[in-house]
């Protein structure tokens, strides 16, 4: 039987969001119903509100979250009712040319749920990242939730779902950064943040934080930096390059996504270094630089979407080192909120008063 719950949706852009009821349809042959505990209010989200995504209107918004699996459908063999899972994006096909040539994390064709959630008159709604978490209750494919340790805290496992594995997944999957390496990282937001506490956890030697919001840099520093560089009052590249005998960084990650952050995340690196870029920029962004000065520099440039990760094998990994305390995820949540909070949270996050709000239900 289909059952009605109370949901955060985004009717038109830039609105402000409203809790109404939605339906959630039985699961299909692979899908699952979870019972959402906490979902994190994540930037995406206010992109989705504001039209920034696409306009398939209504959303329901909320995609960083853990719940308790409720119900399950005739095929699934992931996950079981009662199961503590955390949701993700993607959940990967094993069938597109990615998967087969042992690319799972860039796979092609990922899954979301068979059937579509709705709200009480009928109208499909558009689940944010396939996932729709703002909700008391959601329905995903059973790719999209992944089994973790029962006893982390809800509210700090459902990050794992987007923007800490994003930042986490930038530092170690993308740019490979390894024992004794120089990190920089420009923007030091929740995502820059997770970056930091990455390279952090696997023993980079200095670690240099870069934003124009001094609150911000002290939160870098929590998660590990060794050194800050506020760019209203020094160059970065200027700086970074002094901070490292004038060769540059061995790994840039711009968590902003701008031109400019780019270019001093490409000039910041040394000649063979690494730039990873996980702040997600805007379509009308456009660059213009030197062609020389790409090839007279080695290294790698690269994008990282959702970190590169597999969550079947990341988030378990991450969950472990969190509760053993050795990497301090439960430093990003800010605050505990209920759903009618959600779009004072955006105009908090926007106001970069937050790292993570979270829904807790």
């Amino acid at each position: 039987m289909s059952q009605t719950v109370r949901g955060v949706i985004s009717r038109e852009k830039g609105e402000p969001v409203e809790v109404t009821d939605i339906v959630i349809p039985d699961p299909g042959a692979h899908d699952v119903v979870v019972a959402v505990t906490a979902c994190g209010v994540c930037h995406t989200d206010l992109t989705y509100r504001d039209g920034g995504i696409n306009d398939s209107y209504p959303f329901l918004l909320g995609h960083e979250a853990a719940g308790i699996v409720e119900s399950v459908g005739s095929a699934v063999t992931a996950v079981a009712p009662g199961d503590f899972v955390v949701l993700n994006w993607r959940a990967v096909c094993g069938r597109c040319r990615a998967c087969k040539r042992g690319r799972p994390h860039l796979c092609f064709d990922t899954f979301n749920a068979s059937v579509p959630m709705t709200l009480a008159d009928g109208t499909e709604l558009t689940p944010a990242l396939g996932i729709g978490a703002f909700a008391e209750k959601t329905l995903v494919h059973e790719g999209q939730a992944t089994l973790v340790d029962p006893t982390a805290d809800p509210a700090v496992a459902g990050l794992l779902g987007c923007g800490m594995m994003a930042g986490l997944g930038a530092a170690i999957n993308t740019g490979g950064v390894t024992r004794d390496d120089t990190v920089a990282v420009i923007g030091c937001g929740g995502v820059g943040d997770a970056a930091i506490a990455g390279a952090a956890l696997v023993g980079a030697r200095r670690i240099i934080a870069v934003d124009t919001d001094d609150t911000k840099l002290n939160w870098a520093r929590d998660f590990g930096a060794t050194h800050t560089i506020n760019a209203r009052e020094l160059d970065p590249v200027e700086t970074i390059q002094d901070l490292t005998d004038g060769f540059g960084a061995d790994v840039v990650i711009d968590a902003v996504g701008r031109p400019e952050t780019w270019k001093q995340a490409f000039y910041a690196r040394d000649l063979a270094g690494t730039v990873v870029l996980v702040g997600v920029p805007t379509p009308d962004m456009r660059l213009d630089m030197p062609l020389i000065d790409f090839f007279s520099r080695g290294g790698s440039l690269k994008s990282s979407w959702y970190g590169d990760c597999l969550p079947e094998r990341d988030f378990p990994t991450l969950i472990s080192l969190y509760l053993q305390g050795r990497l301090p995820l439960e430093k990003f949540v800010s605050e505990r909120i209920g759903l009618g909070d959600v779009e004072k949270a955006f105009h908090r996050m926007h106001a970069g008063e937050v790292l993570r709000s979270v829904v807790v239900l």
